[in-house]
């Protein structure tokens, strides 16, 4: 017989820590055995970014296109705006190590949670979308997958080791991006 059998208590289960990221918050790691979560994405945005070489991850949970929407609430939780959080999103992350070039950038959401599209508050979702595309284009970063728009909530999670974007609605694989 050639190859050797392994009793289960002699297999580690595989160990990730995972970091919790809320609605207007965001999270950079460079623990390698970390997954970055965020739930309840409707209208937001995550926006994920990932670094191989540095083996950096960063997921960012936007809740608003445009900061001047709610001042105050820009002043002490700037993650919440597309305008706002995305400075400080690869900020941090280029203090991690992460380079421009080497960055990986994924989107999930946008959803059209009302379902309508009508009316200056409607399309909240595709407002959320083209302002994170805007705001990346115009810093020179480019989108490389997305799963956005549709009308369902969906959770994200980002694997700090592979970069693997994982998206779930009602409890069902949605998608990998």
């Amino acid at each position: 017989m050639i190859g050797t059998a392994l009793a289960s208590a002699d297999v580690a289960p595989l160990r990730r820590r995972r970091i919790i990221v809320g609605i207007g918050e965001f999270a950079i790691s460079n623990d390698r055995d970390a997954v970055i979560v965020t739930h309840a994405l409707g209208s937001c945005v995550a926006v994920c970014v990932w670094d191989a070489v540095a083996g950096v991850g960063g997921l960012l949970h936007i809740l608003l296109p445009d900061s001047r929407i709610n001042l105050v609430r820009a002043t002490s939780q700037p993650a919440a705006f597309a305008d706002t959080g995305i400075p400080l999103l690869f900020k941090t992350a280029y203090e991690y190590g992460v380079q421009k070039k080497r960055c990986s950038v994924r989107l999930v959401g946008g959803a059209d949670m009302g379902g309508l599209n009508t009316g200056s508050d409607a399309a909240i979702g595709k407002r959320n979308v083209l302002a994170v595309r805007s705001l990346l284009w115009r810093n020179g970063l480019f989108v490389d997958k997305e799963l956005v728009g549709g009308r369902d909530a969906r959770n994200v999670e980002l694997s700090v080791r592979e970069g693997r974007v994982q998206v779930t609605s009602g409890g069902q694989f949605a998608g990998e991006l």
